[in-house]
């Protein structure tokens, strides 16, 4: 399973002594006889060895560390931590049927992603090594959960990265155009093979959880796409407007909210930005308000315009709330910081002149596990505000 070995710099060799998993390819000295998507032992220049690592031959990212010193990379191994994986869901009490199972380098995975929604399995391999072993894989998750089908989505734009193909396959039965899980109660309907992601955003279930706490009276989810928040909350307020700009994805939520009986749940197409500034002109109020935008930030040098789209649509939510409104806002771009949106946050407080309490400071749900000392594992922010005029 292992062939090749490489020579890295003494920085990227600091970096990976200091917890990180990722060798960019400036730092390689040597690839020798390095495959593409290849798993190969990592020397410094001193001819100490490091570990063991996933090489890529297109990625910036050209190495990203399986495990320390020189153990053997095996079938065994990838058994091994698959079961760490579950072992690790157990016992936080994560649903063992609608979860994330594999979350890539949070699970020490990297390249990985794997979520279960009951009987089917959605699988994702982002880089060249994860496509090479996908065999393996496919063995090891058949063992495990014994899935009626596996959806290989493998059409993720990153993969573009690494010069693979973007494509989707299916082992098992055929995939159902749409398909119903139950999260908290609630029966919710989504694509595998069409929708966001993997079908679901399983990565907000515990803040769709903390939001049902809070929400109250009039509620506004806005990108609320197929209406996951809304239907959790909507048993709690007096009426929730749902707003997306995908017809698709109202529709879905439409169909979400009638399979859950809930006759308050107004979904609307609409432009959010739009939408927000036609009821600010409007002088309508709130009393919950939810911001779940898709990642503005898609890259270090969309940041700037990311922050004043974040700016905007959080200052027109704080002057559309009540006093003592509840505004529940969040952001899914790693390259906006927790403290770059706090920072965010508080200009458009003082833009708002109103106070704002935090009630809550959240992140990504527990299936998606955060390494330390890899930043780029923890993605989602999503603070909890009550917002005082």
């Amino acid at each position: 399973m292992e062939s090749g070995q490489i020579v890295i710099r003494r920085h990227g060799a600091d970096r990976i002594r200091r917890g990180h998993l990722w060798v960019y390819r400036s730092d390689i000295v040597n690839p020798k006889d390095a495959e593409p998507g290849s798993i190969v032992s990592v020397r410094d220049e001193r001819d100490t060895i490091l570990g063991k690592a996933f090489f890529s031959s297109k990625s910036q990212i050209s190495l990203r560390f399986l495990s320390r010193g020189d153990a053997p990379i095996d079938e065994a191994f990838f058994q091994e931590r698959f079961a760490l994986a579950d072992r690790l869901r157990e016992r936080l009490g994560v649903d063992p049927l609608a979860s994330r199972r594999i979350y890539s380098e949070g699970d020490l995975l990297p390249g990985w992603v794997i979520d279960r929604y009951g009987d089917r399995l959605v699988v994702q391999s982002l880089i060249q090594a994860t496509d090479r072993l996908q065999p393996l894989v496919q063995n090891i998750v058949m063992d495990r959960y014994g899935p009626r089908s596996i959806l290989f989505r493998n059409d993720s734009r990153v993969r573009e990265l690494e010069g693979l193909e973007l494509k989707q396959e299916v082992a098992g039965d055929p995939i159902p155009e749409l398909l119903v899980i139950n999260e908290d109660g609630k029966e919710i309907a989504i694509s595998l093979t069409a929708g966001q992601k993997t079908g679901s955003y399983l990565d907000q279930r515990d803040n769709r959880r903390a939001a049902r706490r809070y929400a109250r009276g009039r509620a506004l989810d806005a990108f609320s796409y197929t209406g996951g928040f809304a239907v959790q909350i909507a048993d709690r307020c007096d009426h929730v407007e749902a707003v997306d700009i995908s017809p698709q994805a109202v529709a879905l939520a439409r169909s979400n909210a009638e399979r859950n009986g809930l006759k308050n749940v107004e979904c609307i197409e609409a432009n959010a930005f739009d939408f927000l500034r036609e009821r600010h002109k409007e002088g309508q109020r709130y009393d919950t308000i939810i911001l779940d935008p898709p990642a503005f930030a898609k890259n270090k040098e969309s940041l700037e315009a990311a922050l004043r789209g974040y700016k905007e649509i959080n200052n027109r939510a704080m002057r559309l709330l009540r006093p003592g409104g509840i505004l529940i806002t969040c952001s899914c771009s790693h390259h906006v910081s927790e403290g770059i949106f706090v920072e965010m946050l508080a200009e458009a407080v003082n833009d708002a002149s109103c106070w704002v309490r935090v009630l809550e400071r959240r992140t990504q749900a527990a299936d998606h596990p955060i390494l330390l000392t890899v930043p780029e594992t923890l993605y989602l922010k999503c603070f909890i505000l009550e917002i005082h005029s």
